[in-house]
């Protein structure tokens, strides 16, 4: 099976490049999506979170201010909560790639801001990068998300630039043009690329 790695910063286009994989047929896994459904199914992870961090939880339901509360203040606390949701979305990514492969799948994607840093890198055959121009980025997050420029910039610029998604992943996609144009260019990447594989 070929698993591709997707990452890229907020505002680039990594949406667009899933869904061009979803189109050719590929198991898309969202992280961070995995990541909320398991702080309501995982009844170990919810225990875990729980007896680290405190009474973070309303029922069922992760309470994420009074986790952030925790966390954003400690970094020892924060590299914790990393340590353990990291082990959970591992083992759920595993469990999900298995059972596609077992029912005939040839073609996964995981879609994960921290891919390059994180245990998942291992499992992909390459990796892509999406990336765009900052004030692109700032246009579209401002236009997607009903906030401010000053509150755009904030979330762009704290995230890690262009160049390491360039430097670290196998290939990279520039989205510098408009929507019809990336949705072409990546169908032509990927179509191009899994030829080849």
């Amino acid at each position: 099976m070929t698993i591709i790695g997707i990452t890229g910063g907020t505002g680039c286009g990594k949406t667009t490049a899933l869904n061009t994989l979803s189109e050719l047929g590929a198991l898309i896994l969202d992280c961070d999506e995995i990541y909320h459904e398991l702080t309501v199914s995982d009844a170990d992870m919810r225990r875990e979170l729980t007896e680290r961090f405190g009474d973070v939880y309303d029922g069922t339901a992760l309470n994420r201010k009074r986790l952030g509360s925790v966390v954003f203040a400690d970094a020892e606390a924060l590299r914790a909560l990393g340590e353990i949701t990291h082990k959970y979305v591992r083992r759920e990514v595993g469990a999900r790639l298995a059972r596609h492969e077992r029912g005939g799948g040839t073609l996964a994607a995981i879609d994960a801001i921290a891919l390059l840093e994180g245990e998942l890198k291992k499992l992909c055959s390459f990796t892509v990068g999406v990336t765009a121009p900052r004030e692109v980025r700032i246009q579209r997050i401002m236009a997607r998300d009903g906030i401010d420029r000053a509150y755009a910039e904030k979330r762009v610029d704290a995230q890690k630039p262009n160049e390491y998604f360039e430097r670290g992943c196998t290939y990279t996609l520039s989205n510098d043009g408009d929507l019809p144009s990336f949705q072409d260019k990546c169908k032509k990447f990927f179509t191009e690329v899994l030829k080849n594989v």
